[in-house]
């Protein structure tokens, strides 16, 4: 080039600003740190507008102008020179030099700001309309932070944390490797690497034509590590290695060759050195300790004691090698002595070798490669059959040495049948189910990726998923889950294994994402699956119910049946019940259900969820939205009956919605007078009694006695048909069905007693038997029931069904029923017992002899209440029957129902003709201070009963003097509390007081 002295300043300008717009574009070329050599670029372009100004302004030529653009054209060159140096050089090595490449091209792009600011001192008249352009343009070259980006630093910043270390492994070849082909943007594949570290090994040669020692050992460092990964290995050229060192010790007897003197470091005195470096005196010693050494204030040689004036440390590559190959000679000793252990099936010389093996490759990782050219990888596998624990877990650490981050060894293992032998072991006892897992994690893991074929080869051991299920509470939790994830993530039939061994989170996954196929497999399958009540919860906790509930609003048919069907599965579950409301499904279903031109199965399905929901006591609980607000069921109720009515319905469809019409009109009264008023309810069901299939009529037996609360006559007169009347009382002998039974008994009390005809009906048809049977051995509830039934045979104008009653034996039973029966059945029983004992004075018979005092007195028990001759059979009398003890109990029981019914029942004693006699009894039986109580605790209707028999208690004087005193208190009370009202208690508690009062003063002497 012509000296730019002689140039003409113009010439010289056009040429800067040539120079100038090369670079720039050169430098967005280059491959590696990018945004540095951009910014750069950028800086450059901004340059040349000002020396294009330069030249048309017409710059004066000075000497301080030459000098500044001869000064910015030096700049200019090595910042080209920098763009050319790194534009065409391996990736991988511009990446290990990240840091050094942004700060060679910061520190050009400040020198270039500088000669910028001396030119625009040169310069200043002609640049003048643009001084603040340039003076801005230079000060920002000035301050330029230019930084390598944070993935590559981070690369860096490991790679020299693994060289200082001397981590060798393979895995963290693999790893590096990894990280920097994906960051300069190499494909992992052989071939590409390959290459790739071909371009690197030849800036390792450049390094040394150079004599760049540091930068050559560095690089070496580097390369022997990245060609140890497995997409960088040649293993002919490993095994060729691996051979040449073992027919080194072929001739060797024993199990370790000691060191030469110059490997020993002269500081420690015993210790072979691992990174040997030499003094400026020659003198070689382990860098830590001469690092040591120094830091401790010494600036000699340990040795020689000589002064260093230079205190720099060089590496001993030479001896560094030497020692590295008596390592390796030494390790092929130990795997040869290893292999001879392993084989000789004795127990302590395997669990030996099995650590020796695990030393070897943690002192030095490549060995891995050497293990599995010996086959020991082959025979270790073999040993996993034995039924040793403590060589099995040995075995299986081994093992997982071997194989980490080593994909050929992994391969090994899956091709010799590892896999199968390492499955097995997940059911052994703790410690080895735990090494199996982590083994298993290591071989399906690939850098951080996954090994697709050993996830194969896995996903086809039958039992492998429900293995590794079991797990998940274990502290081995994570790891079995991330390869059941991995295993289920593109798999159906591995998500159907994991839900018949009950974890269902790859399930509720695939209902969600996953395509319509995988869908209706997965939920057929789970349809299909017997699953267990703690199965069943744990799919609906697992998150299931939503997407069921989403598919619901597809159009395919066949998805909305099988999601039906499995929400019919889950409700078996009563926490499942709770979610599918939550969740807003009660009204999805009903919509599905009440919708036009909608298949049959639908419908049933349907109303199997609505039957589910209501069960068990459940009712209308969980028929909600998803705000927990209760729906409006009356059309819902219409809608059930309609489909008993439709001619075209199925029995699939009629049984699920007549069992769901029972269970909501169960839980509350309101939705039964719906059902039967706004409905027609009673007209619709009645039929059914008549159908073909038993369940049917059982249901709606049981319907029918919540119905007939509100509409009994419509039932009465369906049942006069004898046959009709016949399979009713069939249901009442059938004790093979205890709620039918009840139903049956609750149905017919709740009948018109008015209705001769029906009683008659059911006499004819053994129905009386059938309830006497029931209140003998059925269901308390039952027994109410049938207690109910009997006021039909005990009204007291028909004395010839009361007979037929007493004389079937009913009294006893109700006897004990006053004593040991519910507030219910004691209620009913005295007063059916009342019903009875109304006609005890008509049937007491008075002997009319002459010697009549005398007769009675010797041979015929007189009734001291009735004067007559009574018994329990012929006269129904209670105090014949000892039910006076019972009855007067009631009252001290002190519950309101049973106190009512016990004070009528009592008044019977005291009818008009012979009340003084009933008095007198009551008097003798105890029972009137019971009945004086009433009036302090009683309710008014009660009271009011009480008030009425002790009207007809205190007509004689006796009583008033006896019992007087006591019953003002309770009058007085009750007067006094009411003494504003104007009420009926007042009135009879003034009138039992009158009489009172009547009887005081009739007694009061005479002055």
């Amino acid at each position: 080039m012509m000296a730019l002295e002689l140039l003409p300043i113009g010439t010289f300008l056009a040429l800067l600003t040539g120079q100038v717009i090369k670079t720039a574009v050169a430098a967005k070329d280059v491959l590696i740190e990018k945004e540095s050599f951009k910014a750069l670029s950028k800086y450059l372009l901004d340059i040349k507008p000002i020396l294009e100004e330069l030249q048309r302004s017409g710059l004066n030529d000075s000497q301080a102008a030459r000098q500044a653009l001869e000064s910015l054209e030096k700049d200019i060159k090595k910042a080209s020179d920098l763009v050319e140096k790194y534009k065409n050089r391996s990736r991988f090595y511009l990446l290990v030099k990240c840091r050094h490449i942004v700060k060679e091209a910061q520190d050009a792009t400040r020198n270039i700001g500088r000669s910028l600011a001396t030119l625009s001192l040169a310069s200043t008249e002609v640049l003048a309309e643009i001084s603040e352009q340039v003076t801005r343009l230079h000060n920002e070259m000035q301050r330029a932070e230019f930084e390598a980006s944070q993935t590559q630093v981070q690369i860096v910043e490991k790679l020299d944390e693994g060289l200082l270390k001397q981590k060798l492994d393979q895995g963290f070849a693999n790893n590096m490797l990894e990280q920097i082909a994906l960051a300069v943007g190499v494909p992992i594949v052989p071939s590409e690497i390959s290459k790739e570290l071909a371009d690197f090994r030849r800036e390792i040669e450049e390094a040394a034509v150079r004599k760049e020692r540091e930068e050559e050992y560095f690089l070496g460092q580097v390369i022997k590590l990245l060609s140890q990964a497995d997409a960088a290995r040649n293993q002919e050229e490993i095994k060729n290695q691996y051979y040449r060192r073992m027919q080194s010790v072929e001739r060797t007897s024993g199990d370790y060759i000691p060191p030469l003197q110059s490997f020993i470091c002269p500081l420690s005195g015993s210790n072979v050195m691992v990174d040997p470096v030499s003094l400026c005196t020659g003198t070689t010693y382990e860098r830590a300790s001469i690092e040591a050494w120094f830091e401790s204030g010494e600036k000699t040689d340990p040795e020689t004691g000589d002064f260093l004036e230079d205190l720099s440390l060089r590496s001993n590559h030479r001896l560094r090698q030497s020692i590295e190959e008596w390592r390796e000679l030494n390790f092929c000793l130990k795997i040869r002595s290893a292999k001879r252990n392993l084989q000789s099936g004795i127990g302590s010389s395997v669990e030996d070798a099995l650590s020796l093996v695990q030393d070897v490759i943690r002192d030095y990782p490549v060995t891995r490669d050497w293990i599995a050219i010996e086959g020991i990888i082959d025979i270790v596998i073999s040993i996993l059959s034995t039924r040793n624990k403590d060589i099995k877990i040995s075995v299986l650490m081994t093992l997982k040495v071997a194989v980490e981050g080593h994909q050929m060894n992994k391969d090994r293992v899956v091709e010799s049948g590892g896999m199968e032998r390492i499955v097995t072991c997940l059911l052994r006892s703790s410690n080895v189910s735990k090494a199996a897992v982590e083994l298993l994690y290591e071989l399906v893991r690939d850098g951080s990726g996954w090994n697709t074929p050993a996830l194969k080869k896995l996903s086809q051991h039958s039992r492998a998923i429900l293995f590794l299920v079991m797990f998940l509470n274990t502290e081995s939790a994570d790891m079995a889950e991330a390869i059941l994830l991995k295993l289920c993530s593109d798999d159906d039939s591995n998500i159907i294994r994991a839900a018949d061994a009950n974890w269902f989170k790859p399930v509720v996954s695939r209902l969600i994402e996953g395509p319509e196929d995988s869908k209706l497999l997965i939920i057929r399958a789970l349809v299909e699956m017997e699953l267990m009540n703690e199965s069943v919860k744990c799919l609906g906790e697992a998150g299931v119910i939503p997407p069921l509930l989403q598919m619901l609003s597809t159009r395919s048919f066949e998805v909305r049946e099988l999601a039906l069907s499995l929400l019919v599965k889950l409700l078996s579950c009563q926490e499942n019940k709770k979610l599918i409301a939550a969740s807003g499904g009660v009204p999805v279903i009903l919509n599905q259900m009440h919708a036009s031109h909608v298949r049959t199965i639908i419908i049933a399905r349907c109303c199997e969820i609505i039957e589910k929901l209501s069960s068990n006591e459940d009712g209308i609980q969980f028929l909600v939205d998803e705000n927990g607000v209760r729906l409006d069921l009356e059309q819902t109720i219409a809608n059930l009956l309609a489909l008993q009515q439709n001619c075209h319905s199925s029995l699939i469809v009629r049984r699920p919605a007549l069992g769901a019409l029972l269970d909501i009109c169960k839980s509350e009264a309101k939705l039964v007078k719906k059902a039967v008023v706004g409905a027609n309810g009673v007209s619709v069901i009645l039929p059914l009694l008549d159908d073909s299939n038993q369940e049917i009529r059982e249901i709606t037996l049981k319907l029918l006695f919540y119905f007939s609360h509100h509409e009994a006559q419509g039932v009465a007169d369906f049942l006069l048909e004898q046959r009709r009347m016949e399979a009713l009382v069939g249901f009442l002998q059938d004790d093979t069905r205890r709620d039918t039974q009840t139903a049956a008994a609750g149905l017919l009390a709740n009948l018109p007693k008015s209705e001769i005809m029906l009683t008659k009906k059911l006499i004819e048809s053994d129905g009386l038997n059938a309830v006497l049977k029931i209140l003998k051995s059925g269901t308390m509830e039952a027994k109410e029931n049938a207690l109910g039934v009997l006021f039909r045979f005990t009204d007291p104008t028909t004395i010839e069904t009361q007979r037929m009653v007493v004389e079937s034996g009913v009294y006893p039973l109700l006897v004990d029923f006053l004593k040991t029966g519910t507030v219910t059945a004691k209620a009913w029983a005295a007063a059916l017992i009342g019903n009875l004992s109304l006609n005890t004075p008509k049937l007491a018979t008075i002997p009319r002899s002459p010697n009549c005092w005398s007769f009675r007195s010797s041979k015929i028990s007189i009734c001291e209440v009735h004067e007559g001759i009574c018994n329990e059979s012929s006269t129904f009398c209670l105090i014949k029957a000892n039910a006076m003890p019972a009855i007067v109990n009631l009252l001290r029981e002190k519950v309101h129902e049973t106190a009512y019914e016990a004070l009528k029942t009592l008044l019977t004693l005291v009818y008009e003709d012979r009340h003084h006699r009933g008095v007198d009894y009551l008097d003798k039986a105890d029972a009137i201070n019971p009945i004086l109580e009433v009036l302090s605790w009683g309710t008014t209707p009660l009271k009011a009963e009480a008030l009425g028999l002790l009207e007809k208690v205190f007509v004689t004087c006796e009583m008033a003097e006896n019992y007087g005193p006591l019953a003002r208190i309770g009058l007085l009370s009750i007067t006094t509390q009411n003494m504003h009202e104007n009420d009926q208690l007042t009135h009879k508690a003034n009138r039992v007081l009158m009489q009172l009062d009547r009887f005081s003063k009739s007694s009061m002497p005479l002055l």
